[in-house]
């Protein structure tokens, strides 16, 4: 195809399929600033056949939904670096296959990487499209839909009886991947699953009849449980409205005084030290005179200074200096902003361990790892994560602090210093991101999981 006229007119996003591996739908991102094409793969295999290279993987097609997973094999054409999303380069399989794209088909590379945390299972590059189709960035599904009902007969879905629990996820961003996850794995699991955005929630305090609303004056009733997942800036009135439900009488997975004690980094680490658990040395002061006392109570530079209302890697600062350090500490004063003064494990070298503990047993570990350039593990900030199999003495002193700071479910991050591990801090909404993608894990699952074993919930009863 040369010219215009005989070139199929596509929008920024398609329904295409890809016969040869078995795949009859997926919705494909255009996306033409990308050169290579990519579809969301997990479980990824090499192996032989004959003289030939072969790759086997599976893939989830469908969007929010990990029940269906499809098995597929193709030779390998090669395996080079591609730079992902975030800038990072990968080393990827390159398969080539024919893809059916309205009533087109051609062949097609395609490199394979996971892309759970992703919108779309596949995407289409500008090399895939050159010389055969327009791309009309303002349109959408140029080329004809796929209803739910066609999907489920492609793919031999039968609906789930929803005759389990009536599960609420009280959370802010229904799109975050962990919130679906959680949505996806309850559903997976027969269970009725509803999403409360915190900001739409109001309460009637009563002693008789407590109650929550929701917006357009619903009230909210018949829940069996409740999974609060509750960003930092939304920490009072999300624990204001967890400890609604808890009056009403709901399982809540994490109870309001266990979120609140877990996000005062200052009380939390009190609660871990009284508990005998051990956490780096670390200093706390009010006022700025203070500032070179609480330097040397901690050793001296470098240090860590953090915020005490930071999250997820963020007001967390390494001063390498004492002067530095000075600075820092009070430039933060200045602000009127309560900080911590840490010290700083050399011998972590920029990692640390996050163990997923629920209902007081270790169910998945990875180790972060920081960015070229960065001293803390941080993989929202560009960190790698991996599996990583904790010690014994690892996995106690994670169990015993989720059990320190009364939580059901943790996330518990700790490094390893030539003393032992030290924990940093216990996390009460955890994400399910990373370590779900590094351990390959359904961790929403067992979240899901534990709430039938605490409402002794049995799916063969009637």
């Amino acid at each position: 195809m040369d010219t215009a006229a005989e070139k199929i007119i596509i929008g920024s996003e398609e329904w295409c399929a890809l016969p040869q591996l078995g795949i009859p739908g997926v919705k494909v991102r255009v996306d033409s600033g990308a050169k290579t094409s990519v579809i969301h793969a997990f479980n990824i295999h090499a192996f032989k056949r004959g003289t030939v290279a072969w790759v086997s993987f599976d893939v989830h097609p469908l969007q929010n939904n990990r029940k269906v997973s499809l098995r597929c094999e193709a030779p390998v054409v090669d395996r080079r670096m591609v730079k992902n999303t975030s800038g990072a380069s990968e080393k990827r399989y390159v398969i080539k296959v024919p893809m059916r794209l309205g009533d087109q088909v051609w062949d097609i590379e395609l490199t394979l990487s996971n892309r759970d945390s992703m919108g779309y299972r596949m995407l289409l590059g500008r090399e895939a499209m050159t010389g055969r189709v327009l791309v009309d960035p303002s349109a959408s599904m140029n080329l004809g839909r796929i209803s739910d009902l066609e999907l489920r007969d492609m793919y031999g879905i039968t609906p789930s009886a929803k005759n389990g629990l009536k599960i609420a996820l009280l959370a802010s961003n229904p799109d975050l991947y962990s919130n679906q996850r959680i949505m996806e794995a309850g559903e997976e699991r027969g269970h009725e699953m509803v999403f409360y955005n915190i900001k739409d929630c109001y309460m009637k305090l009563d002693d008789e009849t407590p109650e929550v609303h929701y917006r357009g004056g619903h009230i909210v009733n018949g829940l069996d449980a409740v999974i609060p997942r509750i960003r930092p800036s939304a920490t009072f009135y999300g624990c204001a409205l967890t400890r609604q439900f808890e009056s009403m009488g709901v399982y809540v997975q994490n109870s309001s005084l266990a979120i609140s004690q877990s996000r005062d980094k200052l009380f939390s680490l009190q609660l871990l030290i009284k508990s005998g658990l051990d956490i780096p040395l670390t200093g706390f002061a009010n006022s700025p005179i203070d500032t070179n006392e609480l330097i040397d109570m901690v050793g001296g530079a470098p240090l860590i200074v953090k915020l005490l209302e930071g999250s997820q890697g963020r007001g967390v600062v390494l001063a390498e200096t004492k002067k530095a350090a000075q600075s820092v500490i009070n430039a933060f004063k200045a602000v009127k902003a309560n900080l911590l003064v840490q010290e700083f494990v050399k011998e972590a070298g920029g990692k640390d361990l996050r163990l997923f503990v629920i209902n007081g047993k270790v169910k998945a570990a990875i180790q972060r790892e920081a960015a070229p350039g960065e001293f803390r593990a941080n993989i929202h900030q560009g960190g790698t994560a991996s599996v990583v199999r904790p010690s014994a003495e690892e996995r106690r002193l994670a169990t015993k602090a989720a059990k320190a700071m009364g939580l059901a479910v943790a996330g518990v991050d700790l490094i390893r210093s030539k003393t032992g591990p030290l924990l940093l801090e216990v996390n009460s909404s955890p994400g399910l991101e990373g370590i779900e993608s590094a351990t390959e894990k359904d961790v929403a699952g067992m979240m899901i999981g534990a709430i039938e074993q605490q409402l002794k919930w049995d799916p063969n009863d009637p």
